[in-house]
């Protein structure tokens, strides 16, 4: 697999290392010197977005009308994630975004769903924190965002994220149930970046070929 990684800073790096190791060639990087626009995409299979809010919009776009499926794991920049799916539905292309490409990370996000249906009309208050390394720009993250709008898409309660920087912390997401009798709390730990990397690797071998608006459920489902 051909993989152009826009966005070269902790992530994008991680995604080159592990998919140099699994034997895929990486054919070009975008950063803040080699911005995305100027790139030659035409030579990857597919492009993998790990770049910043301000920059995202148009790296996807760039590889969307050039015919590359994308995979994007940046946050921040979802009030124009209708835009995206417009232009990739008007190209008959395919694009992929995910919170957070973690295996494990998804497996929360099932399970929170779950809990957050077998809570409803529960009488428990909701909260979620989530904590991360104190270069992260956005706050609260994506992940927590996801956490939040599964739970109140299933649970009309209104749920508080809670958010913390602290350093060298990968991500930490707790979302806790509390009553006047007990508490419920289901929780996801990252360890490191790998398995973030990993996960968009799978997700781009997956799209491969495919046409249409996907999430990561669509991959876990199918793996």
């Amino acid at each position: 697999m051909k993989i152009a990684i826009l966005g070269n800073g902790k992530m994008g790096r991680k995604v080159n290392d592990i998919a140099s190791k699994k034997g895929h060639i990486i054919t070009c990087k975008s950063d803040s010197n080699n911005t995305t626009d100027i790139l030659d995409l035409s030579k990857a299979d597919v492009a993998i977005d790990f770049s910043t809010p301000n920059t995202a919009f148009e790296n996807i776009c760039h590889a969307l009308n050039t015919d590359i499926p994308v995979i994007s794991g940046t946050t921040g920049w979802l009030d124009r994630k209708v835009e995206i799916e417009d232009i990739c539905l008007k190209r008959n292309g395919a694009f992929l975004y995910s919170s957070n490409f973690s295996i494990g990370a998804n497996l929360f996000f099932q399970l929170n769903k779950k809990l957050a249906e077998l809570m409803n009309n529960q009488k428990y208050k909701c909260g979620i924190e989530e904590i991360h390394h104190t270069e992260k720009i956005d706050i609260p993250s994506g992940t927590a965002l996801k956490l939040k709008e599964d739970i109140e898409t299933r649970n009309c309660i209104n749920t508080k994220i809670t958010s913390q920087r602290i350093k060298n912390t990968t991500g930490i997401h707790k979302v806790n149930y509390t009553s006047i009798n007990d508490e419920i709390e289901i929780k996801h730990t990252s360890k490191n970046r790998n398995g973030f990397a990993e996960g968009a690797i799978i997700a781009a071998e997956w799209i491969i070929g495919k046409k249409g608006i996907y999430s990561m459920k669509d991959v876990i489902y199918s793996i």
